[in-house]
């Protein structure tokens, strides 16, 4: 790959700089250098310090400044980093690095947004941050009502029907609609972003055995089946609901493109149980290409060397191929 095979590089918002995110933005350097451009939009001083930098004031810059050093786009921050203290000071410029980022994809400046873990707990601190997480956040920003959170990797790409709520609230959360919704996005999805012109979507149940004929639990029969239906009377591709404990080893993936599922864990305990560093969230339904590593911010081992840049490098590597699909 080189810098041609670009028209714009990546923006990279910063994270929580108590975390690893600092130390992901030049790991991921270092092992992509010019092969993807992207730039990170924080504070220079919370950085390491471990590779080369070139600060810059144009994102456009960064098509070249990649090929020397990590390209920065600085945005000073209100106090030094202290890796494993989050700050509610800081709150303020993880929220404007997230936000500058959105706003040089959104006016064509960066092809798309790669978000280094954010500590949501830190921004309600320090600024009031009410949205549940960068998915939620990310929509506000775009003015679109619905987005759906994939999770992917080279084993298994997963979408999760419902996402930040508790166990208990799922049954009430999960409707005809909004089923229906988050198929239709995952396919429009698969067809635009992964070139996939027939995707095949699996379904999960809700209950176990997918409700074994209703001994289980009525939402298969009620809610979930007539939704997969009419979606298969519209020429959509869909088996379910399925039983989810037989829906992930490998013969049982090889017959799908993407699993649909009930609820969060539902979906990221099998993704991450088969390839945790290499699993990558994908915001699908934005005006714009967003992933993120998908993992935290490890504040147990931020400052030590220790983070592991594999999710992040996967992240990056996923915006670019899915920005050049856009772009096509």
């Amino acid at each position: 790959m080189t810098t041609s095979d670009t028209v714009m590089p990546i923006a990279v918002s910063c994270g929580e700089p108590a975390g690893i995110g600092p130390e992901l933005a030049e790991a991921a350097w270092s092992e992509l250098r010019a092969d993807v451009p992207f730039f990170w939009i924080g504070d220079p001083a919370h950085l390491p310090g471990g590779v080369p930098h070139v600060v810059m004031d144009d994102p456009r810059d960064a098509l070249e400044a990649c090929a020397t050093g990590l390209p920065i786009l600085p945005m000073p921050f209100n106090g030094p980093r202290v890796p494993g203290e989050p700050q509610k000071r800081h709150a303020p410029g993880v929220i404007a690095s997230i936000e500058s980022g959105v706003d040089f994809v959104q006016n064509g400046l960066a092809s798309a947004l790669c978000t280094l873990p954010i500590h949501k707990q830190a921004l309600a601190d320090g600024a009031g941050f009410s949205f549940p997480g960068h998915t939620e956040f990310l929509a506000h920003l775009a003015g679109v009502d619905d987005v759906v959170m994939m999770l992917a990797s080279e084993q298994l790409r997963v979408v999760p029907v419902t996402i930040h709520i508790a166990i208990a609230d799922v049954p009430e959360a999960l409707t005809g609609d909004l089923l229906t919704r988050r198929i239709r996005i995952t396919h429009d999805a698969m067809v635009r972003q992964f070139g996939l012109s027939h995707p095949r979507i699996a379904v999960a149940g809700l209950n176990p055995h997918a409700g074994e004929g209703g001994r289980m639990g009525q939402e298969e029969i009620s809610l979930i089946t007539p939704v997969l239906d009419q979606l298969r009377d519209e020429g959509l591709q869909i088996a379910g609901p399925l039983p989810a404990d037989t829906m992930f080893h490998a013969a049982a993936r090889s017959r799908y493109d993407v699993a649909v599922c009930m609820y969060h864990d539902q979906a990221l305990i099998p993704i991450k149980t088969l390839d945790f560093d290499r699993g990558v969230n994908i915001t699908l339904g934005l005006p714009f290409v967003r992933t993120s590593p998908d993992h935290g911010t490890a504040f147990d081992i931020a400052g030590q060397g220790l983070a592991n840049p594999t999710s992040t490098i996967q992240a990056l590597l996923r915006a670019q191929d899915i920005a050049r699909a856009r772009a096509i």
